[in-house]
């Protein structure tokens, strides 16, 4: 068996996966922007987990541009990673082979495993969580670019440039990412007319603030979704994948997919160009099957796969 670690901006995910992909136990902590702190608790998890289970490897899904050696160039929202090689790190103190991944990487990858990419050749795989991170699958394998950097969406730009400053404001990362995104956009505009106001990290809440009337909320949803589809539709012309799949936790609410594929139609019938084709060409934006799960399950795929490659060796 396999230990997993799904590491985000706001949680680690972690779990002990099978040679088959099931997870036979899953739990959450979260996550600390300190890296000894960060450390301190991988360890305790890690040692927890061996008294409990026969484990062969950890595999590690993480945000940022992290290289072939295992050096996080960047680790998303998680500042104290940043330069940070810990594949290295933990191989030292357990002693067991571990693989680290990107994490939007790790969920193309199980969903070519188990999911809905088996039958799909070139694909492009979109998590929506802290951040926008992105996947590239070119003839069934990983593009990553020359440093770890492809698929890097959450740093394209979508509209409304500062006249001067840092222009990041307009990315993906912050005008469609659940908790950098959305969540922040609505905090920031209710804050301004209630200060005291507790700030929401849920998606689902401001989803149903709309449904009771919330001017904001409504406001800030049809930029969430207008600012998705338009990035979508950026990726679609950029490399006409087989499909473009959309995971992380707020991919498993029908009204999140409902409501996304309708924009993307009507935004789209706005491009004359791509509107003109849409007869002859449409890529399918579908819902990753593995949702949450997908980080686990890839991550422990990476260490499966190394472990089997060097047993057949």
């Amino acid at each position: 068996m396999y230990i997993s670690f799904d590491i985000g901006g706001t949680t680690i995910k972690y779990g002990v996966v099978n040679n088959h992909g099931e997870i036979v136990f899953q739990d959450k902590i979260k996550t600390e922007d300190n890296k000894e702190n960060f450390f301190h608790n991988m360890k305790e998890l890690i040692v927890a987990l061996r008294q409990r289970f026969d484990i062969l490897g950890i595999g590690i899904s993480a945000p940022g541009i992290i290289r072939k050696d295992g050096l996080m160039i960047t680790a998303g929202a998680i500042k104290s990673l940043y330069g940070e090689n810990i594949k290295k790190e933990i191989e030292s103190f357990s002693n067991l082979p571990v693989t680290i991944e990107n994490d939007a990487n790790a969920a193309a990858i199980a969903e070519k495993w188990l999911g809905n990419a088996k039958d799909l050749t070139n694909y492009i795989c979109l998590v929506l969580g802290t951040g926008v991170g992105g996947s590239i699958v070119i003839n069934n394998q990983i593009y990553s670019g020359s440093n770890g950097m492809a698929g890097e969406f959450g740093w394209t730009l979508i509209n409304d440039l500062p006249v001067s400053g840092d222009i990041e404001s307009s990315t993906l990362n912050k005008k469609s990412a659940v908790v950098n995104g959305l969540c922040a956009n609505y905090n920031r505009q209710k804050q301004l007319i209630e200060p005291s106001v507790s700030p929401i990290y849920d998606a689902q809440l401001i989803l149903d603030l709309e449904k009771q009337g919330d001017v904001i909320a409504k406001d800030v949803l049809t930029d969430f979704f207008t600012n998705l589809a338009v990035g979508i539709i950026n990726v679609m012309s950029s490399f006409d994948p087989d499909a473009i799949l959309i995971g992380g936790g707020i991919s498993a609410n029908e009204e999140f997919r409902n409501r996304l594929l309708t924009t993307i139609k009507e935004v789209k019938k706005r491009h004359q160009s791509m509107n003109n084709l849409s007869s002859i060409i449409e890529t399918p934006v579908i819902l990753a099957k593995l949702k949450n799960d997908a980080g686990i399950i890839g991550a422990a795929y990476q260490i499966k796969e190394k472990i089997d490659k060097n047993d057949n060796q």
